[in-house]
């Protein structure tokens, strides 16, 4: 079947979060809650040391919309659901439908870390990809230094497969980085 005929889900729920889709007039909260992220977030994603503008930022949004739609890729913001606030994004990302596969990408906000609140959109997306969209293998990749990122998988009993070793250019292009790839099959 061809995966844009599939019925998916744009809202996914937690116990203390919703998961959806981006909708155009989302881009001026996210933008805010990079900057004010960019320290924790520079050294580890692209997006937060070019400081985009809100218009960026709406533009990624409307983008990933229209990606959702097509199913090249299930972008989700994540909100707590007592006071709505926007506490960070997840995604399926590099879909293929045919073996089927993906990848899972997370960013937060730095004033929701430490709360459990990723780990807990990461689960429901796991469950998610697994249950109704039939993927056999998930992957997540992050940097070796970013410990962090690290715990996500490690908490959520991914396997760590691998450690591509120079496998990137830091961002600060100061030298290359190993990258951790920790997976889930079913």
């Amino acid at each position: 079947m061809n995966p844009i005929l599939m019925d998916i889900r744009t809202e996914l729920e937690t116990e203390r979060l919703t998961l959806r889709i981006p909708m155009p007039g989302d881009g001026k909260e996210i933008n805010e809650a990079i900057y004010s992220s960019m320290e924790e977030l520079s050294p580890w994603v692209g997006f937060a040391r070019e400081n985009p503008t809100v218009e960026d930022t709406e533009i990624n949004v409307r983008e990933a919309h229209i990606k959702f739609l097509k199913r090249e890729g299930l972008r989700f913001l994540i909100f707590e659901k007592e006071t709505g606030n926007y506490v960070g994004t997840t995604g399926l990302h590099n879909l293929d439908w045919d073996v089927p596969k993906t990848e899972i990408g997370y960013w937060i906000n730095t004033k929701y870390s430490g709360k459990g609140y990723m780990t807990e959109a990461v689960r429901r997306l796991s469950a998610f990809a697994e249950k109704e969209l039939k993927m056999k293998r998930l992957e997540i990749q992050c940097d070796i230094e970013n410990k962090k990122s690290r715990a996500v998988p490690e908490r959520l009993d991914f396997t760590l497969e691998a450690i591509l070793k120079n496998d990137d250019v830091r961002l600060d292009e100061s030298g290359l980085t190993d990258t951790c790839i920790y997976a889930k099959v079913f």
